[in-house]
């Protein structure tokens, strides 16, 4: 599907990927942002779209921007903050918001979607992980919503005619981004840089993908992709270790700080310590990462740094 001049709605569109996704896609089309700004913000959406302030649990503000005038959605909006113990909450919004979006696009004729899953569908599987792991047993309940909506795209792509394409991404890191672990050591930083408390024993090692990295690979795979459901992870060949990621925030901040560790060797219960993806089906659609990890999570350090301070 040739994205050019098309009606594209983004919900989520607020957020890290969303407002880099927005940007890319403005130049050749007519863009629709949708999102509640729990965790965007309207100032980060691009002047050239058109935002609405939307709640997509409720069936109303899904019927207000999802239209038969749309050509495909970019389904990004998500609740993460599982850490916080909202685990109920976020199962049971975030396939509320898919269940309303696929009944109001079969309602309108509307039949192409993207969704933004996640590499927690995998659990913690063998690596690097390819597409066609099994079986899927997330260990968090962010990951559990994640498969569960995978369930529900695949659904209407096998018996609704849709075509779905399914992105399950690396940790995806740049500008716009916060609570993640880039934004929590600046902000510690800036607040003390004498010490900074690192979460587990700092030895988990996962990939970390560019935000506009992942954005291109999205558009990429969706130019080139037409099955009824295609499944795709985006990330990159190498890995970081928390304490890396440390050592590099507080390069970048400018200071040397006394490292603590919580202990353990996960940050949080649901955590995945080790996870790295197979992204060799879409390196086949000719798709790769410009930045590995390291370089990935410098920049985004980089980037955060002088939106932060």
């Amino acid at each position: 599907m040739e994205l050019s001049g098309k009606s594209v709605l983004v919900t989520g569109g607020a957020g890290l990927i969303g407002t880099h996704l927005t940007e890319s896609l403005v130049g050749a089309n007519d863009v629709l942002v949708a999102d509640d700004c729990s965790k965007g913000r309207r100032e980060w959406v691009p002047e050239e779209a058109t935002f609405v302030e939307a709640d997509l649990t409720d069936p109303d503000d899904v019927a207000e921007v999802v239209t038969g005038d749309l050509d495909l959605v970019f389904h990004l909006a998500a609740l993460s903050d599982v850490n916080r113990g909202d685990h109920r909450r976020v199962f049971e919004a975030n396939n509320r918001m898919t269940y309303n979006l696929l009944e109001r696009m079969d309602e309108v004729g509307l039949s192409k979607v993207a969704f933004a899953s996640s590499s927690a569908v995998y659990g913690e599987a063998p690596r690097p992980t390819p597409e066609d792991f099994g079986p899927l047993e997330p260990v968090s309940t962010y990951g559990a919503s994640k498969l569960a909506a995978e369930g529900l795209f695949t659904t209407y792509a096998h018996s609704h005619d849709f075509t779905a394409w399914l992105f399950r991404f690396s940790n995806v890191v740049g500008p716009h981004q916060r609570n993640n672990v880039i934004s929590d050591f600046i902000e510690k930083l800036l607040d003390d840089p004498t010490e900074l408390t690192i979460l587990g024993d700092g030895r988990q090692e996962k990939s970390y993908l560019h935000v506009e990295d992942c954005v291109a690979g999205m558009e990429h795979v969706v130019e080139r992709a037409d099955d009824p459901a295609n499944v795709y992870n985006l990330g990159t060949r190498t890995t970081v270790s928390v304490t890396r990621i440390a050592e590099i925030v507080s390069d970048v901040v400018g200071c040397d700080p006394a490292f603590e560790y919580t202990g353990g060797d996960r940050g949080w219960t649901g955590d995945v310590p080790k996870m790295a993806l197979s992204v060799e089906k879409a390196a086949g659609l000719g798709w790769s990462a410009e930045r590995e990890s390291t370089e990935a999570v410098r920049t985004a350090a980089e980037q955060l740094y002088d939106e932060l301070r």
